[in-house]
C-alpha cells in the first residue's frame, strides 16, 4: 500500500489530480460505476477539467453529496440506499466506491458498505484506499491492480489456472499495454499509435489498460504472453498477472528510440519471464518494491542522487515511467543528458541514479534556477526563471484540459521527430 504524502507547498502552482480522480479514469469505460464519497462538486471537477471523454461518452461517475450533517452523523444508510437504486436502475458490471478527505476523516467503513451492496445487489461492489491527498497516479494504480486481481479470478473461474493460454494470430506473441489513461496520454491517438507500434514490430496487442477496451477483452487479456507497463499505474496490475498467470512484464513507455529497446525487451521477457527496464544499466532486475510519495529535499533518496547532479541541467517534469523513456530517448538521438524530476507517486527502484521525486514549490524553485533547458507542462511556467528555456510539453493530469489541444503524440514517429526538434532548437 502506498504510504501517507509528506508535506507539499504550493501557493503558486496547481496540483496534479487526485487520486480518485485516477481511479475513475482508469475504470470509466468498463461499464461500472463509480460513486465518489464526498461533497456535492467533486465529481464535476473531474467530469469538466480531468475526464476529455465526458462529453462523448456514457459513463456512470456519481457523487454521494456527504454534507456537514452526514459527516457529524453518518448517515451511512442514504448512502447504501441511493447506491443501491442507481445500481437497480443502470445495472453496472461492478461498482467502486472510493472515499475522499471527509469519508476518510471520519473513518467511514468502506469495506463494510461495499459487502451490504453487494449483498443487496448481487453486482460486485469495491472499495479502493483513496482520500484525494494522493495524485492521480496512485489511484490508476489501485484501480487497475484490483481490475488484474478480478479479471484474473474471473478466467480461473471460467477456463481453469490449468488451461493453456490460446495462441495469438499467427503465433504472434500477445502484449498488453497497461497504465493507459488520458490522465498521462490525453485524446491524441497515442494508444492507438501504441497498438499500430506493436503490431508493426510483429506483436498482437491483446489489450490497452483501459482505453477503448471492454471488461470482457480485459478478462480475455489475462492469458497474454508478455505485458508492457506504460506508466506507473499499470505496475500493480502487471504485478497481479504476474503472480497469478506467470506473465513477465516490461517497463517503458515507446517513445522515439525506446521503441526498439522495448521490442527487443518483450521479446527477451517473453522467453525467459524476466522483469526488464531498458533505462536501467542492470541486465534484467528489478529491486524490490518500495512505494514512496512524491518528496520533498530531505527524502534521503533524493538527497542522494542530487549530490550527482550536473551544473545547468537538462530537466524532464513528470510522470516517472514516461518522462524515464522520453529522457532516454532524447538522449539515444543525441540531445545530451536529462535529469528526470518525477513529481507524483513511484517507486526508487523504477528510478534511474539521478532522478528525483520533488513536489514542493521550495523544492523545485532552486532546481530550475539551475537548469539551462525544461521540458514541463506549461502551468510550471510561473516559477521557471527567464534563464532557463521551457519547452512545453502539457500534462493533462496537471493542468486538465486547458492545453489539450497542445499534447504532442509522442508515440508517432512524426510527434516524437518534431519535438526533438523542439529541444534542439
Amino acid at each position: 500500500m502506498l504510504p501517507m504524502k509528506l508535506h507539499q507547498t504550493a501557493h503558486i502552482l496547481s496540483t496534479y489530480s487526485a487520486d480518485t480522480f485516477g481511479v475513475c479514469s482508469a475504470l470509466f469505460e468498463l461499464g461500472g460505476m463509480i460513486v465518489m464519497h464526498d461533497p456535492s462538486g467533486c465529481n464535476s471537477t473531474y467530469t469538466t477539467h480531468d475526464e476529455p471523454r465526458w462529453y462523448n461518452t456514457d459513463s456512470l461517475i456519481f457523487i454521494s453529496g456527504l454534507n456537514e450533517q452526514d459527516a457529524v452523523l453518518g448517515r451511512d444508510d442514504r448512502f447504501i440506499r441511493d447506491t443501491i437504486e442507481s445500481a437497480r436502475q443502470f445495472q453496472p458490471a461492478f461498482i467502486c466506491i472510493i472515499p475522499s478527505q471527509i469519508a476518510f476523516l471520519i473513518g467511514t467503513d468502506m469495506k463494510a458498505l461495499a459487502r451490504i451492496i453487494t449483498q443487496q445487489t448481487a453486482i460486485p461492489c469495491f472499495t479502493l484506499p483513496t482520500n484525494s491527498m494522493h495524485y492521480y497516479e496512485s489511484g490508476i494504480y489501485y484501480a487497475l491492480e484490483w481490475l488484474a486481481s478480478w479479471a484474473c479470478g474471473q478466467r480461473n473461474t471460467a477456463r481453469g489456472t490449468g488451461q493453456p493460454a490460446a495462441a495469438a494470430p499467427n503465433g504472434r506473441l500477445r502484449v498488453n499495454l497497461l497504465g493507459v489513461t488520458p490522465q498521462d496520454f490525453s485524446l491524441n491517438g497515442a494508444d492507438a499509435a501504441m497498438k499500430d507500434w506493436l503490431t508493426a514490430e510483429g506483436f498482437f496487442p491483446e489489450s490497452c489498460w483501459a482505453m477503448g477496451e471492454t471488461l470482457d477483452r480485459i478478462i480475455e487479456s489475462t492469458q497474454a504472453d508478455v505485458n508492457l507497463v506504460v506508466t506507473y499505474g499499470g505496475l500493480g496490475a502487471a504485478r497481479i498477472m504476474q503472480q497469478e498467470r506467470g506473465i513477465p512484464y516490461v517497463i517503458g513507455t515507446p517513445v522515439g528510440t525506446m521503441q526498439g529497446s522495448l521490442s527487443a525487451a518483450l521479446r527477451a521477457s517473453a522467453r525467459d519471464s524476466k522483469i526488464r527496464i531498458p533505462w536501467l544499466a542492470e541486465e534484467p532486475l528489478i529491486l524490490p518494491a518500495t512505494p514512496m510519495t512524491a518528496g520533498t529535499a530531505d527524502n534521503p533518496h533524493t538527497l542522494a542522487a542530487s549530490e550527482s547532479a550536473p551544473m545547468q541541467p537538462q530537466l524532464i517534469i513528470g510522470e516517472s515511467i514516461y518522462a524515464q523513456s522520453l529522457a532516454a530517448a532524447l538522449e539515444s538521438a543525441g540531445g545530451g543528458h536529462y535529469q528526470v524530476i518525477v513529481p507524483v507517486e513511484t517507486e526508487r527502484s523504477l528510478l534511474r541514479a539521478d532522478s528525483l521525486q520533488l513536489t514542493d514549490e521550495t523544492d523545485l524553485i532552486p532546481r530550475f534556477a539551475q537548469a539551462r533547458t525544461i521540458i514541463a507542462d506549461p502551468m510550471y511556467a510561473p516559477i521557471i526563471p527567464s534563464s532557463a528555456h521551457l519547452i512545453s510539453l502539457p500534462h493533462e493530469g496537471f493542468s486538465g484540459r486547458l492545453y489539450a489541444k497542445e499534447i504532442p503524440n509522442l508515440i508517432a514517429q512524426a510527434g516524437f521527430n518534431n519535438f526533438r526538434a523542439k529541444c534542439e532548437q
